[in-house]
C-alpha cells in the first residue's frame, strides 16, 4: 500500500482516480489546486472546490487545498495572454501541466509523505527498456490527453500515475454512478480554465491594457491592403469566420505579422504546409538527440489533429525541423508539436515558431 495524492479538479475523472486508488488498497489523499477565481468570485473549472470537496467527503479520504493563484497567473496566465497579443497560438494548459500543476503535487506529496501522484488524464505512463519514462496514448484515442502531458519532465513522470489510460468516458462515469460520487453525470470542460465569459480578446484586453496590439490592415500574399481589422490578438492562423471580409469565395488567415500588425488572408490551398520548425523542445522517451540527427514519428499540429507522418531533424542551435510526408493544414506560431512513435508513445515535442 502506498500513500497518493489525487489531483482533484472537481469533475468526475478524478474523482474516480481517487476511487480506484482507494478500492485497490492505497492511502489516497485529494488535493486541489486554487489557480483562477473569476471578477464575480466562482471557481474555474479546474478547481472547483465544493465539488471536490463532495466527492472525496464521500470517497471517505482527507482532502486539502493549495492555493496556487499568484503563481498560475505569473507562471501560465500572463505568458499565455503576451503570446497571444504577439499572434501566436499557445495552449496554457501544456505549460500549467509542468510549471504549476505537477509542482503543485508533487509538493503536496512531499508535505504529506506520499510516493507518488495520480490524475485523471486518459493515458499511461510507462518507462522503456532505456529507463526513461514517457506517456502512452489513452485506449479511447478521442479521450486521449498525451498532447497535454508532452513537457512533464522525467522527475515528474517517474512519481505519477494515472488509472484512466484503459477506460472510456461511459465507464469512468459508470464506475462513479454505481460509487455514489456526486458528480458521476457532471458535463466535461471545454474552454480554458480562466477564460469563462466573453471570448480571448476580451479578456486579453483586461490583462494587458497598454500592452495589446493595435488595429492594421488585412492584406493578401503579395502584401495588397483588402481591409482593416481590429487588432491581431482577434485572429488565429486557419480562421475563417468574423473577418469582415467580402471576398466572393471563402478566405481564411493565413499568416499574423506582428511587426508590422498585419493579418494575411488567402484561399485554404495556401495554408498547407509541408514543413515547420520548433523550439522549446522536450524530449520524454529518448534523450534529445544529436545536431544533426534525426527520426521518424507521427506529429500532432493540435490537440485534435489525427497526426501526420513526418520526418525530425535536430538543427545546430537547439531546434528542429519537421517535415511532413503530406501537408498539414493552418500549422500555427505557438502550438505545439508532439511527436508519437508507432506504439503511441510520446517520443517529445516543441513549440511551432515557423
Amino acid at each position: 500500500m502506498s500513500r497518493i495524492i489525487v489531483g482533484m479538479s472537481g469533475g468526475v475523472d478524478s474523482a474516480v482516480t481517487a476511487h480506484l486508488l482507494r478500492m485497490a488498497g492505497h492511502e489516497v489523499i485529494g488535493v486541489t489546486l486554487k489557480t483562477w477565481v473569476r471578477a464575480d468570485g466562482g471557481e474555474s473549472r479546474c478547481c472547483e472546490i465544493d465539488d471536490a470537496r463532495a466527492s472525496a467527503d464521500r470517497l471517505g479520504i482527507p482532502y486539502y487545498v493549495l492555493n496556487c493563484a499568484e503563481d498560475f497567473r505569473t507562471k501560465v496566465v500572463m505568458p499565455w495572454a503576451r503570446e497571444y497579443a504577439q499572434g501566436r497560438t499557445p495552449n496554457p494548459c501544456v505549460d500549467c501541466n509542468r510549471v504549476l500543476k505537477w509542482d503543485g503535487l508533487l509538493r503536496a506529496a512531499r508535505d504529506l509523505g506520499a510516493q507518488c501522484v495520480a490524475t485523471g488524464h486518459y493515458a499511461r505512463v510507462l518507462r522503456g527498456n532505456n529507463g526513461r519514462y514517457t506517456v502512452r496514448m489513452a485506449d479511447q484515442t478521442a479521450r486521449d490527453q498525451t498532447y497535454m502531458l508532452y513537457r512533464l519532465t522525467q522527475d515528474q513522470l517517474a512519481m505519477t500515475l494515472m488509472p484512466l489510460g484503459g477506460l472510456t468516458k461511459d465507464e469512468v462515469r459508470r464506475i462513479a454512478a454505481e460509487a455514489g460520487i456526486p458528480v458521476a453525470a457532471k458535463a466535461d470542460s471545454q474552454e480554458i480554465c480562466f477564460v469563462t465569459e466573453g471570448n480571448y480578446a476580451d479578456f486579453i484586453e483586461n490583462e494587458l491594457d497598454a500592452e495589446v496590439p493595435p488595429p492594421g490592415n488585412f492584406v493578401d500574399e503579395q502584401g495588397r491592403v483588402l481591409g482593416r481589422h481590429k487588432g491581431i490578438l482577434h485572429y488565429t492562423v486557419g480562421q475563417r469566420k468574423h473577418l469582415g471580409l467580402a471576398m466572393g469565395v471563402p478566405v481564411f488567415v493565413r499568416e499574423i505579422r506582428p511587426e508590422t500588425d498585419e493579418v494575411v488572408i488567402a484561399e485554404n490551398e495556401a495554408l498547407f504546409r509541408t514543413s515547420i520548425l520548433c523550439d522549446d523542445l522536450n524530449f520524454m522517451s529518448m534523450e534529445e538527440p544529436a545536431p544533426g540527427a534525426g527520426f521518424s514519428a507521427r506529429v500532432k499540429i493540435r490537440y485534435q489533429h489525427r497526426g501526420e507522418e513526418a520526418g525530425v531533424t535536430m538543427l545546430e542551435d537547439g531546434r528542429c525541423r519537421v517535415d511532413f510526408a503530406s501537408p498539414v493544414r493552418a500549422p500555427a506560431p505557438g502550438q505545439s508539436a508532439v511527436f508519437y512513435d508507432l506504439e503511441g508513445c510520446v517520443i517529445g515535442g516543441g513549440k511551432i515558431i515557423r
